[in-house]
C-alpha cells in the first residue's frame, strides 16, 4: 500500500508539473512580428530643390502618413564633414506589414488634402524638379529585433548623429551568414551590452547593391558615437566573434553614413 500511495503522489506531482508546464507555455506572449522598412533616399543638387523637399516631407508627406497609422518617420540628411552634405534627404519609414505599404501608398493617391500640400513637389515643373532622383531600399526587420526603437536626447538636434551602415556580401549564402552572424551569432546583444542604440537591424529585399543588410544606430553627440565605437572595436566578445571562421568573408564592402535628424523629423 505505501509503494501505491507513492506512485500516487508522484503522479499527482507530475500531473501539476504537466498542467503548469502547458499554462506556462500557452500564456507566454507570443513573438512578435517583424516590421518592413522602406528608405527613401532623395539626391538633390541646390538649396532650391532642398527647400521644396524639405517643405513637402515636413507639410504634406509626414502629417499624411500620421492620419495613415505611421507614427514615427525619420528624416536625415549628412553631416557637415560629409562630401554628401546638402545633397541627400533620407526617409525612414516603418511598415507592420508590406501590405501596409501597398494600402497606403493607394490612399496616398486619393487623399485631397495631402495631394494639395504636396502639389509642389508632387507636380513640380518637369524642368524644375524637386530632386535629381530618388531611389527607395525596403527591407526586413532582423527576428532578434523585429520591431524599430526610438531614443530620446538633450542635445541640441543638430548634434545628434544617427549612423546607418551597409553591408554588401558576395552571394545570398553570406549575406544569410553575416544576419546570422547579428542575431544567433550575438553581435547585436554586443552593441547593446556597450549601450549603443540601435534603431534597427534589416534585410534588403528590394534595392539596388543586393545582397546586403542595413542598420542603424543612434548617439547624443560625436563623442558619444566614437566611445561607442572604439568600446565595440575593444570588446573581447567582439574580437572572438569576429575570429571565428564561420564568419569570415561574410561582407564583400560596408559603407557608413553619418546623418543629423531634421528639425522635422518625428525622432
Amino acid at each position: 500500500m505505501k509503494g501505491k500511495n507513492i506512485i500516487r503522489t508522484l503522479s499527482a506531482l507530475l500531473a501539476v508539473f504537466l498542467l503548469a508546464s502547458a499554462y506556462s507555455f500557452t500564456s507566454a506572449a507570443p513573438p512578435k512580428k517583424q516590421q518592413y522598412f522602406e528608405i527613401k533616399i532623395y539626391r538633390i543638387n541646390s538649396a532650391e530643390q532642398a527647400s521644396v523637399t524639405d517643405n513637402f516631407l515636413k507639410n504634406a508627406f509626414i502629417p499624411a502618413m500620421h492620419k495613415a497609422g505611421i507614427s514615427k518617420i525619420g528624416v536625415f540628411k549628412p553631416v557637415e564633414a560629409d562630401t554628401a552634405f546638402g545633397k541627400l534627404i533620407y526617409v525612414f519609414i516603418p511598415y507592420k506589414s508590406p501590405t501596409q505599404y501597398f494600402d497606403i501608398t493607394a490612399s496616398l493617391e486619393n487623399d485631397k488634402s495631402y495631394q494639395a500640400a504636396g502639389k509642389d513637389f508632387l507636380d513640380a515643373p518637369y524642368n524644375n524638379p524637386p530632386y535629381v532622383r530618388y531611389e527607395s531600399v525596403f527591407l526586413k526587420a532582423f527576428k532578434f529585433m523585429p520591431e524599430f526603437k526610438v531614443y530620446s536626447y538633450s542635445t541640441p538636434v543638430n548634434e545628434r548623429i544617427y549612423e546607418l551602415r551597409s553591408y554588401e556580401s558576395a552571394t545570398e549564402a553570406k549575406a544569410l551568414k553575416k544576419i546570422h552572424m547579428f542575431n544567433e551569432g550575438g553581435e547585436m546583444k554586443i552593441f547593446e551590452s556597450i549601450g549603443s542604440n540601435a534603431v534597427f537591424y534589416g534585410q534588403v529585399l528590394l534595392g539596388s547593391q543586393k545582397p546586403r543588410l542595413m542598420y542603424m544606430t543612434t548617439y547624443a553627440d560625436m563623442k558619444s558615437h566614437d566611445d561607442h565605437w572604439k568600446a565595440f572595436r575593444e570588446s573581447p566578445e567582439w574580437k572572438k566573434l569576429s575570429s571565428m571562421e564561420e564568419y569570415k568573408n561574410t561582407t564583400t564592402k560596408t559603407k557608413a553614413f553619418l546623418l543629423h535628424p531634421t528639425d522635422y523629423s518625428d525622432f
